[in-house]
Parts: structure tokens; C-alpha cells; sequence
């Protein structure tokens, strides 16, 4: 049995999937919107076992950002090295362009602590445009982690659980306080700390699904129907209960695999 404290990415990335995986919270800079439709595509790939510990993953967010990563495992380490375009606003020409971003990261450790950092190299601006660390405890009951995100600005500690293996039900939470000027309810943008809460259940064995509240006032709902393992539906909606208006966000997703 491996040993290896696997990449930087898989710290908190349990807490992370559920609470957050095909909500789809985040627009890409440079998404394709016709009237109230908004879309982007998502395309991956992974290439195992190059030589032994060594593989390689390509990943595309048409037209958002794309990039090639080496990624190698060793029993007490992990690594990647990559290389990509990211979509960034350059203020002197007024316009949305594409950065070349070099991105690198380390994790030593084993299955049960690790530790860890990630960094990004803007070429054209020859700065670190981010930088974080992380920390991970894992067990057979629970994992925990705690990382320093956004240049170290940005607290984020993640607990998750499950419950019940076979219908994959599972609990997760995730406190965030942010270092930087703080923010208040009334501007209607997230306060400097705030709690996340989220539930998954499978109903059968292709349909899963997810809430999540935060102490921001967002309430949110997943559902995913999967189809001969390949192909997957999901829908998924949010809404403000702050808001004088409760009328909820509605996104729809489709998912290929091989």
C-alpha cells in the first residue's frame, strides 16, 4: 500500500467537492452568454503511468483558460510542474487577454498528515500572481484540513465525514476568514468570516444529491443523474435569503467521461 501523501490539490478536496463540485459558482472570465444563458465547456484528460509515479494531465476551459501538468508521486511526496493560459483583465488595455501562468507544487507527508504549498509565475508580469499553503490530517473517520490561500490572505478550514459508504451520504463544513480589509453584510459581499455547511445522499445508486448553507445567506441545492456511467445530467440552484427577492439561480450541466 502506497504511502504517498498525494498532490496539493487533494488537500481538503473532499470537503471541497462536496460543498462546491458542479455548483458552479464560479464564471470563467470569458464565458459565452447569450441573453440568460451563460456557458463554458470543460474539457480534461489524464495520461497514467508514463514511467512508474509519473503522469500527465491536460485540462480546457473553452474560452477561459487551458494548461499541460506533470504531476509525480513518490511514497513520501508528491509534485507537478505546468504550464498554462489564464484569462486576465489588463487594465492599460481595457480588455480581457490571456496570461501565461507557470504553476508548480509540493506535498510531503503520508496517507495521514501532509503538508504542502502551490505557487503561480505570471510570465508576462514576472511576479508570483498567487501563492498558498495547506495543511491535511486524514483518518478512516474523517479528513480535516487547514489552508492559507490567495498570497496567504485567506483562511480556509474543512472538516468532512461519511456517514454511510454505500449510499455515499456524507457531511462537510468549511470556515473561511479573510486577513485582508474587512466587509460587512450591508455591502451585500461576503463578511471577512463565514461558515459553510453541506449534506450529500445518494437516493439510488445514479442519483445523487447535495444542499449547502453558508452564514452568508446563500442556500443552494445539487442533483445529478448519472446514465450507464458514461454520461451525467445535473441541476443545480442557489438563491439569497438576505435578498428582498428570493428568486434562485438555476444552472443545468452535462458531463462525458471515458
Amino acid at each position: 500500500m502506497s504511502n504517498s501523501p498525494g498532490l496539493y490539490i487533494d488537500i481538503g478536496k473532499k470537503a471541497r467537492d462536496l460543498l462546491y463540485k458542479d455548483y458552479g459558482d464560479k464564471q470563467p472570465a470569458n464565458h459565452f452568454r447569450y441573453d440568460c444563458v451563460d456557458s463554458n465547456f470543460d474539457v480534461s484528460c489524464q495520461c497514467d503511468a508514463i514511467v512508474p509515479g509519473l503522469s500527465t494531465a491536460f485540462r480546457s476551459i473553452i474560452p477561459d483558460s487551458g494548461g499541460v501538468e506533470l504531476r509525480y508521486l513518490h511514497d513520501y511526496a508528491g509534485f507537478t510542474a505546468g504550464i498554462g493560459l489564464k484569462a486576465g483583465r489588463h487594465n492599460h488595455l481595457q480588455s480581457v487577454g490571456l496570461d501565461r501562468i507557470v504553476k508548480f507544487s509540493v506535498v510531503a507527508g503520508n496517507t495521514v498528515l501532509s503538508l504542502g504549498t502551490d505557487a503561480a509565475f505570471d510570465i508576462s508580469t514576472r511576479t508570483f500572481s498567487n501563492y498558498s499553503a495547506g495543511l491535511s490530517f486524514n483518518t478512516a473517520l474523517f479528513n480535516a484540513s487547514v489552508n492559507l490561500n490567495d498570497k496567504l490572505e485567506n483562511l480556509r478550514a474543512s472538516y468532512y465525514q461519511e456517514l454511510v459508504p454505500l449510499t455515499r451520504t456524507a457531511v462537510a463544513a468549511e470556515l473561511t476568514h479573510s486577513f485582508s480589509n474587512h466587509r460587512s453584510i450591508s455591502d451585500n459581499i461576503p463578511i471577512p468570516t463565514s461558515l459553510t455547511v453541506g449534506f450529500q445522499h445518494g437516493l439510488f445508486p445514479s442519483t445523487l444529491v447535495k444542499v449547502r448553507v453558508n452564514t452568508n445567506g446563500k442556500v443552494g441545492a445539487h442533483v445529478q443523474q448519472s446514465f450507464w456511467q458514461k454520461f451525467s445530467i445535473a441541476v443545480s440552484g442557489e438563491t439569497d435569503i438576505r435578498a428582498s427577492s428570493w428568486t434562485p439561480n438555476v444552472r443545468f450541466g452535462m458531463a462525458f467521461s471515458s
